[in-house]
């Protein structure tokens, strides 16, 4: 298991097995924070402890300062932090925690696992023979798991007291404010949110799109930064590649571009699905660019920002703008966010991962998700036609170049161009024909397309047993019907 997820954690391995005979725990480490000697498992300081994490615990400085009256913390690894607090506070603990996380810690015959509040970084599980088996990436426990369940995010599980939910995206009523008090928490809440995101003991970078969400994230990074470097990826001449360029100058940004080719696209899409463990057609075209400029970035930098949740948050995609009911809309957004763990988030940890760095999303801070709820849809979209992201754009008019600030949404594989090259690429792989006999052998897969029945033919020959990862693809088009009826 721990060999099939070697792209995550490049850098160490560690293991334990309980003396009692219980079960075991592996590692693969990434270092970020205290590279030397943080290598897990960490254990409490009289060895009862084991535990292994990934992810980041943002307020692990204050943490670290409370618990040094009542423990000896022998690494500057932000995980070991989690299992003094358990030894303190048992399951409760995850009620401390900022950050974005998996962990599980064995505790002597107990064992504990939890995942962040909205799922950034990744859990899966499955029973083997009734032993209950757990992985960041489903291709791990494929091999062993006839079923796999995706562990919730939110949600700890504790063997003496079962699964429990400790976090749901807040269900909180728009508040009737003025929009200028709305732009300066906006401005106040995104610049903290970035700034907890510069925590590192290795360089940190940012993908950089030229679009509003990636823009605004790093001309905040950079404001607290002495140099930040930048990546960008598109066809040659694509409108990402020059609006990216723009952006870097205005920020002096050390900026990173990388030109894609059909050619390159056709050799690295088997690999992709791999990885992203999806054959969904919207979730594979938005892989692409960040698989490469994942691979850019991963030659200068570890951890990377993305602009992941701004649309789900402030209404940037074009199918929000057909929800005319205020309420209806505001339900959906939240809808959205609660659902982007298994889409868009898994695109990003897995091309992160796959080039072994990672990827933070200051966007969904809770305090963000929070504010976006308290926000009124009506400012989000503003104007005939209505401009989306609206009082966002607003709220930092002032930090970018106004064709940056008002630049139309577009997708990140529109807009680097990748789509057009799949497009002509994949009329050569499979015809409509071809397609249509395809789909009929996979009635239940709901196959949209003859580009989506190439990408799931190369799905079910990435793995050995595919039926269970097949069983855990999540489709982004999939939205309730009743959001369309006003």
């Amino acid at each position: 298991m721990m060999k099939l997820m070697t792209h995550r954690g490049p850098d160490a391995e560690g293991m334990f097995v309980c003396p009692d005979g219980n079960g075991v725990l592996g590692h693969r480490r990434l270092s970020i924070m205290d590279p030397e000697g943080g290598n897990q498992p960490i254990y409490t300081e009289d060895l009862s402890k084991a535990i292994i994490a990934n992810g980041e615990i943002y307020n692990f400085p204050r943490l670290k300062a409370a618990l040094e009256d009542d423990h000896r913390l022998i690494t500057g690894s932000d995980t070991e932090a989690i299992v003094h607090l358990y030894e303190e506070d048992g399951s409760d603990v995850v009620k401390k925690l900022d950050g974005m996380f998996t962990f599980a810690i064995a505790d002597g015959p107990d064992f504990m696992v939890a995942r962040d509040p909205i799922g950034i970084k990744s859990l899966y599980y499955g029973r083997n023979h009734g032993e209950f088996m757990f992985a960041s990436e489903l291709k791990a426990l494929a091999p062993y798991c006839e079923e796999i369940e995706e562990f919730a995010p939110g949600t700890l599980y504790h063997s003496r007291e079962g699964f429990k939910t400790f976090y749901e995206v807040p269900d909180i009523m728009p508040e009737d404010r003025k929009v200028d008090e709305f732009i300066n928490e906006i401005r106040e809440t995104l610049e903290a949110s970035v700034v907890k995101r510069l925590m590192s003991d290795v360089p940190v970078g940012a993908f950089l799109s030229g679009g509003l969400d990636s823009s605004l994230i790093c001309a905040i990074a950079r404001k607290h930064l002495p140099e930040l470097h930048t990546f960008s990826v598109g066809i040659e001449g694509s409108r990402d590649l020059e609006a990216a360029r723009i952006v870097s100058k205005h920020l002096d940004t050390i900026h990173h571009e990388y030109i894609l080719t059909e050619r390159e696209l056709r050799e690295k899409l088997p690999e992709i699905i791999y990885y992203l463990e999806s054959f969904d057609q919207d979730l594979v075209r938005s892989a692409f660019p960040c698989y490469f400029t994942s691979r850019l970035a991963a030659e200068h930098v570890k951890v990377i920002l993305t602009g992941e949740g701004a649309d789900e948050l402030f209404a940037g995609y074009t199918y929000y703008k057909g929800i005319t009911d205020e309420t209806i809309l505001h339900n959906e957004l939240r809808r959205s966010v609660s659902s982007l763990h298994n889409i868009n988030l898994q695109r990003v940890d897995r091309m992160t991962m796959a080039h072994s760095i990672e990827g933070r999303v200051p966007f969904l801070d809770l305090r963000m998700i929070e504010l976006g709820q308290r926000i009124p849809a009506r400012h989000k979209l503003v104007g005939e036609p209505p401009v989306e992201k609206w009082i966002l754009r607003k709220a930092f008019e002032d930090l970018l170049p106004q064709e940056i600030i008002w630049r139309d949404k577009e997708q990140f594989d529109e807009g680097s161009g990748s789509v057009d090259l799949l497009s002509d690429s994949l009329k050569s792989l499979i015809t409509e024909d071809e397609a249509e006999g395809y789909r009929s052998r996979w009635p239940d897969m709901g196959l949209r397309s003859a580009e989506e029945c190439h990408y799931h033919r190369l799905f079910m020959e990435a793995f050995e047993k595919p039926g269970p990862v097949l069983a855990n693809v999540a489709r982004w088009a999939d939205r309730p019907e009743e959001i369309y009826c006003k």
